[in-house]
């Protein structure tokens, strides 16, 4: 039975780290591939990383209404296609999407069957420090991050499951264990 899968967090919570450790544990599952107008960077391949494309096609493709959900981060624009999801669920394959909260919200309108998944920090002072341990953002995109963060944990509501990642093996069990209990059900 195919599903669709939606896993959304703030930045820092996890979230990249736990949809690795589930495309590793449900091989038959396909990572959706999001759409980019940034540039591709050299360790990156076309249609395995991202789709690549310029501006103007991807505004083509919005005036065509042919994403679920899209979003500017940073002055480019991501979005995830319909035609990649459509065609992994012609072919039976559950979809797994790794989106920011506003897309999750977006693709629950499109697709109502949609298993939403939201991993949520233990507190924001722990996903503060997360994000200043990883050191991959300036000061004021950290402060960005953090305004973003408190927008983001607001939308929790929206997902069917909510777990706490204070503990990694603590909450990949329990992720895989949302995976293979929605995986063995009917729709």
């Amino acid at each position: 039975m195919s599903k669709i899968f939606v896993v959304s967090a703030p930045s820092g919570a996890g979230k990249t780290t736990v949809v690795r450790n589930v495309l590793e544990k449900f091989p038959e599952i396909t990572f959706s591939i999001s759409a980019t107008t940034r540039s591709r960077r050299d360790f990156e391949k076309d249609g395995v990383d991202y789709f690549f494309m310029s501006e103007a096609e991807f505004k083509d493709k919005i005036s065509g209404d042919e994403f679920v959900e899209w979003e500017t981060f940073y002055g480019y624009y991501y979005g995830t296609l319909k035609s990649f999801i459509n065609s992994e669920l012609e072919k039976k394959k559950s979809v797994l999407l790794e989106v920011d909260v506003k897309g999750a919200v977006k693709i629950k309108e499109v697709y109502p069957e949609a298993v939403m998944i939201f991993i949520l920090p233990p507190s924001i002072e722990e996903l503060q420090k997360r994000l200043i341990k990883r050191n991959t953002e300036t000061e004021e995109d950290l402060k960005k991050r953090f305004e973003r963060s408190k927008m983001e944990i607001e939308f929790q509501n929206h997902f069917q499951y909510k777990i706490v990642n204070d503990d990694l093996e603590i909450a990949r069990e329990k992720i895989f264990n949302i995976f293979k209990s929605e995986l063995s059900k009917e729709n």
